[in-house]
């Protein structure tokens, strides 16, 4: 009987813990969420595959990305696109806040993900694609960009069952659609007017992913964990501009050359090491074309040779026309190009940066020594020790022996006409017409 007691504590204390452990798994359940705002980059590209590697392996039910941009490069975006397509868990695009909007590339992300949610008072659209300075955006080459934009966005639209033909509309004719319009053309799936009231609408809804598996939301009472940028992002996101990128990298050019020009100047030489590794800290995530550096270090080496050696502007128009083309060529992707104004600029002041230091020097070289030996020919001194034959004088505020062929008393002043190793050819000054 005692036995039969025990067992049945036993038992009891068994299905508590199992209760419990039911309850824990219950409430384990995570929802990732990252946040995009401000302009697709490569830097964005990189930060949602980390996130979606992340929710993939924390098992989550999902990842949603709460975006309000106002385009992006299209590289990026189809990177972008890549990885959601490859995900192994539920990617939710919701566009928000209210204000918000998902133009340009926040479209193509948009068709994209699993589920499309809008926050109220959003929009969607206004896709076309759009030429950047430097960029070829002749007619040819522009219906060229947009027949293949309107192909990816048409092929995503018929993989999630959405609007193919507004799709098209707001690649080709840039319309955009607000989010009751949305949902009711079958662009968007879900109009959320936050994250909770979004984790509510979502659970329960069986989500098909591109593996063939299907997945239904657990998402009501569902833990959520922001992933937030790292520092690391931040800062890249901040200069992973091509136009920052390419100033940065002419910053630290200038300062390193200054620093090599001038040896212990020490300041120059910090700031221009602190801009060349954030340069390159963006370079490393834009498509860089290797000739287009190489031909800016080219332009800098022939200004540094026109400094040195006067080839009368023939180097100075050659590094002008280098660091030009090798500007305009410096990254791959026709959307990741630097402004046509800044590389005119960039190049002018290099050109004008350069050519002054030329000038300067040939200053220099048309001065009138004034250190060492030669420098004290023609100066005055003053006698502090009597010359007679020789003695003793103070030229520049230090003594040195001199010579005359004239005595000269103390106090009166002498002339240097001449050095003779460490001794001063003196003459007093009322003999200077002489």
């Amino acid at each position: 009987m005692r036995l039969l007691k025990h067992s049945e504590v036993f038992r009891g204390f068994l299905t508590a813990l199992f209760l419990l452990g039911a309850t824990g798994l219950g409430t384990a359940n995570t929802v990732e969420v990252l946040k995009i705002e401000g302009a697709i980059t490569p830097v964005t590209a990189k930060y949602i595959d980390e996130a979606i590697r992340l929710a993939e392996d924390n098992q989550a039910e999902c990842l949603i990305i709460q975006m309000d941009t106002p385009g992006g490069l299209m590289e990026a975006t189809w990177k972008i696109d890549k990885s959601i397509l490859a995900s192994l868990v539920p990617v939710i695009v919701y566009i928000s806040p209210s204000g918000g909007r998902a133009a340009s590339a926040g479209v193509y992300i948009s068709y994209a993900s699993h589920l499309i949610a809008m926050a109220p008072s959003t929009h969607l659209g206004s896709a076309h694609p759009v030429a950047m300075g430097g960029q070829d955006s002749s007619k040819t080459m522009m219906e060229k960009i947009t027949n293949d934009a309107v192909a990816h966005i048409k092929g995503l639209a018929e993989k999630r069952g959405r609007n193919g033909q507004w799709a098209e509309q707001a690649v080709r004719e840039s319309v955009s659609i607000t989010e009751t319009e949305a949902v009711s053309k079958k662009v968007a799936e879900l109009i959320a007017k936050d994250l909770g009231d979004l984790l509510d609408q979502l659970d329960g809804r069986t989500i098909r992913l591109d593996s063939g598996a299907e997945k239904t939301l657990q998402t009501a009472e569902a833990r959520i964990r922001h992933s937030a940028m790292d520092w690391r992002y931040r800062i890249l996101d901040k200069i992973s501009d091509p136009n920052i990128a390419y100033i940065l990298m002419m910053l630290g050019i200038y300062g390193l050359f200054f620093e090599l020009s001038n040896p212990g100047a020490i300041l120059p030489g910090v700031i221009g090491g602190i801009f060349l590794i954030l340069a390159f800290f963006a370079l490393q995530v834009l498509t860089v074309n290797a000739s287009g550096v190489l031909l800016i270090l080219l332009a800098i080496l022939f200004f540094i040779i026109e400094v040195k050696i006067n080839s009368h502007g023939l180097l100075a128009i050659g590094g002008i026309v280098a660091m030009f083309l090798g500007s305009l060529m410096l990254f791959k992707s026709p959307e990741m190009r630097v402004s046509l104004s800044i590389i005119v600029t960039a190049v002018l002041c290099s050109a004008l940066f350069f050519l002054f230091a030329l000038a300067l020097a040939a200053r220099a070289h048309r001065l009138k020594i004034t250190t060492g030996g030669e420098g004290l020919v023609g100066e005055t001194g003053t006698v502090v020790d009597a010359i007679r034959g020789e003695g003793k004088i103070s030229v520049h505020g230090e003594i040195w022996a001199a010579r005359s062929g004239k005595p000269v008393k103390k106090g009166e002043k002498v002339i240097v006409r001449s050095v003779d190793g460490l001794i001063l050819e003196v003459s007093p000054v009322e003999s200077r017409g002489k």
